[in-house]
């Protein structure tokens, strides 16, 4: 059964600005938070009182509840919502059965937390659609921070990524279309930063000046390999 600690009852329309977060821990609360100051309607569910109650005057609603419980789900009205994210992280079991029950509900966009290679593959093979290793991430992008002479560095899959790293001397006083950047390096600058202003596209006329910031996006190895051209260390 499910116990409310929350002002109003939810709303049982199918509306996209509503997502149920699933285990208010670290991970799941800051996501909260972060959704309800984005805009989003945000029904937080945990099945420990204090978190709940913690929680309950920054959501839009929140629960007590034993996620793993079908009916109490249904009761709270789960099943119409179309985004959920799983992020129970202390209990395995837990987090494999909610995510589970909510991927029969139907709910077409499913995110979960994983807390190792194997959970990922479990969620993956139960519903989720999109499962996360916060720890694990966060570590290895860290690393390519630490290690390379990047600025920022976020992986995609099939091994595709974006950095931000300052420009290096081959790229400078030059519009990018006459550079050969891409047959040379295997890259393509998409953003482009001046000191004191803000980001814009980089277009084939862009010319790019020494302590300019670059986006670059391409293979992890070809702008890793470029962000080690830099001349200017990142600062």
């Amino acid at each position: 059964m499910a116990r409310w600690a929350s002002r109003n009852a939810p709303r049982t329309s199918h509306d996209v600005n509503r997502v149920v977060v699933i285990g208010l821990g670290r991970f799941g609360g800051s996501l909260a938070l972060e959704l309800i100051a984005s805009g989003f309607e945000v029904l937080g569910l945990d099945r420990d009182p204090k978190l709940v109650q913690h929680f309950a005057d920054e959501l839009t609603h929140a629960a007590v509840a034993d996620t793993t419980d079908p009916d109490a789900l249904v009761q709270l009205g789960v099943p119409d919502f179309q985004r959920a994210v799983v992020g129970i992280g202390n209990d395995m079991e837990a987090s494999i059965l909610t995510t589970s029950v909510i991927a029969d509900f139907g709910i077409p966009h499913i995110w979960a937390k994983a807390t190792s290679k194997r959970h990922r593959r479990i969620l993956e093979r139960v519903g989720a659609h999109h499962v996360v290793l916060p720890e694990h991430d966060m570590g290895e992008r860290v690393a390519h921070l630490v290690t390379g002479r990047m600025l920022d560095y976020i992986e995609f899959e099939d091994d595709y990524a974006l950095v931000k790293t300052t420009a290096p001397d081959a790229v400078l006083g030059v519009p990018l279309g006459q550079t050969s950047i891409r047959k040379r390096y295997g890259v393509t600058v998409v953003g482009i930063k001046r000191p004191g202003e803000k980001f814009t596209y980089a277009t084939q006329e862009s010319a790019v000046e020494r302590h300019d910031l670059l986006v670059v996006a391409g293979r992890r190895s070809q702008v890793e390999a470029f962000a080690n051209l830099t001349s200017t260390p990142p600062r």
